[in-house]
């Protein structure tokens, strides 16, 4: 006489599939949420040695580090461009320090 083999239930892979998808889901949404790595590499190609003060808006310092090995200083121009300038040149200098004068 044969036996009668139990069938599986779907109920379990089933299950197992709804888990699985709210897993997913969860981690899609945590990984939205997680701030945005800028690139690891260098902003600035070329430099410009310096650009008149009161065309800039803003300035943004980035010191040296395992992105890119130099100190690079992007300067926002009230027409929107950006311009990366560099930190050598005499006018930068004065610039930055105009900047940590005002900021103390």
């Amino acid at each position: 006489m044969a036996r009668a083999v139990p069938r599986v239930h779907s109920a379990p892979s089933l299950s197992a599939a709804l888990l699985l998808l709210l897993l997913l889901g969860a981690t899609d949404r945590q990984a939205a949420a997680a701030p945005v790595v800028s690139e690891l590499r260098c902003q600035c190609l070329k430099t410009v040695q310096g650009i008149h003060f009161k065309n800039i808006q803003n300035v943004q310092v980035t010191p040296a580090g395992p992105h890119c090995p130099e100190t690079e200083v992007v300067a926002t121009l009230k027409n929107g461009q950006q311009a990366c300038l560099n930190p050598a040149a005499p006018m930068v200098k004065k610039l930055i320090e105009k900047i940590l004068k005002n900021s103390n």
